[in-house]
């Protein structure tokens, strides 16, 4: 049983996902997060995966406040949207963290 992560394949069908969504290849969100090449620093993956989270929030915050401040350009859906991609956002990186938490319990608990 291997514990490695085949991330071509990953990427490859979190692509096809994001296809199926109606999400164009330029728009989605991995092209911001994961590099063109063979070889993936999951380190890098991680930290642009928690700013683009990040993004987000402080996207929705901002339409939120320019809204509740009047704005006649800002309309209540599109602040909407944007909390809800900022929430879904956080919920994947929270599901990410709780499945790296389990995996870094089990690997402790291996016998050497």
């Amino acid at each position: 049983m291997s514990n490695s992560i085949d991330t071509t394949s990953l990427l490859q069908q979190l692509r096809a996902m994001a296809q199926d969504a109606g999400i164009p290849a330029s728009r989605a969100p991995l092209a911001d997060i994961v590099p063109p090449a063979d070889t993936v620093d999951f380190s890098k993956v991680l930290e642009n995966s928690l700013k683009q989270v990040n993004k987000r929030s402080v996207e929705a915050n901002e339409l939120r406040q320019s809204f509740e401040a009047g704005n006649p350009n800002i309309e209540l859906a599109d602040v909407m949207i944007a909390a809800q991609k900022a929430r879904i956002s956080f919920e994947a990186m929270t599901q990410v963290r709780n499945k790296m938490v389990s995996a870094y319990k089990e690997i402790m608990s291996m016998p050497l």
